[in-house]
């Protein structure tokens, strides 16, 4: 998602801290989404999860962006992009939420951690951002952490593992497209579409596949999703507005504490040693990779 403001240049200290406070704060709700969506699966289906956070999300959209007043915000530039966006996004939250299923929270997130690195990878063919050696073997090595991980041939993780592979391809394709249209559609315009894409298409499906019938708490849960999915994106917006995204990128990477603190308090899951030395290599690349990415940017801007 793309912030609606520039970070001013030349932000303060203080800026900076409250900015890397916000992201903190975001990433500890996006865990608390995946914890939250965990906890719905087994009692209301992946699908009828996945429809659930997108009209939550949808909801707020709409009340916050207005678009029966601003009908600029429905047009779109690239609405092919837009749309194949959506629903690459789309696929990636429902594969995600399957693998939640059978997965610890610090292992899918920890998967999930590898997109930054596909990303860098896909740049070169898709959009001509062509990496350099050291940065090559970042990801080399980040991938080696996700071996370690998942350890195949030596049962070291659930086969549904597969799942949040596939869908850490779907996101990086979400992610490249967010860049792409960001040079030709406003943040409000994609952000729509992110979400009334995924309403539009399991509503329907809603119709036949609904059978559960939530007690209260499932009801609370159930709303939780779109609270925790508004509150971090509104809190990573207001991050953005401090500073700028390379300041803040290096700390995506503390939604591992939440996870680990979330998968136990919630569901009793302690990562093996395995799980948490794979998911150190795939940071540090992760890490490396940003540092290597500001570099290069700043030898542009000289």
């Amino acid at each position: 998602m793309t912030a609606p403001t520039s970070a001013p240049p030349g932000a303060t200290r203080r800026q900076r801290l409250v900015a890397i406070a916000l992201m903190c704060c975001a990433f500890a709700c996006f865990s608390a989404l995946d914890a939250t969506a965990k906890w719905l699966t087994p009692r209301i289906g992946v699908i009828e999860t996945s429809w659930v956070r997108f009209t939550s999300a949808f909801l707020l959209a709409a009340l916050v962006l207005r678009p029966w007043s601003h009908r600029e915000i429905l047009r779109s530039v690239r609405p092919k992009v837009q749309i194949i966006r959506a629903l690459l996004l789309l696929a990636s939250t429902i594969l995600n939420f399957l693998a939640l299923q059978y997965l610890q929270l610090t292992e899918t997130m920890t998967i999930m951690f590898t997109q930054p690195l596909v990303v860098a990878l896909i740049s070169g063919p898709l959009l001509g951002e062509w990496i350099g050696p050291r940065r090559l073997a970042a990801i080399g090595v980040g991938f080696l952490g996700v071996l370690l991980i998942t350890r195949p041939g030596a049962g070291g993780i659930h086969w549904a593992a597969v799942y949040s592979f596939i869908g850490v391809g779907c996101y990086a394709g979400y992610s490249m497209l967010t860049r792409y249209l960001a040079g030709h559609d406003s943040s409000a315009t994609t952000l729509f579409y992110s979400s009334a894409a995924g309403v539009l298409l399991l509503s329907p499906v809603m119709l036949f596949i609904w059978h559960a019938k939530p007690d209260g708490w499932t009801l609370l849960m159930m709303a939780a999703t779109g609270f925790w999915a508004s509150l971090g994106h509104w809190l990573l917006i207001l991050a953005h507005r401090h500073v700028s995204a390379a300041v803040l990128s290096p700390f995506l990477y503390t939604q591992i504490i939440w996870m680990l603190a979330l998968g136990y308090f919630i569901f009793g899951d302690l990562p093996d040693r395995w799980t948490l030395a794979g998911a150190s290599i795939v940071i540090c690349a992760g890490i490396y990779l940003l540092h290597r990415e500001r570099v290069r940017k700043s030898v542009d801007y000289a």
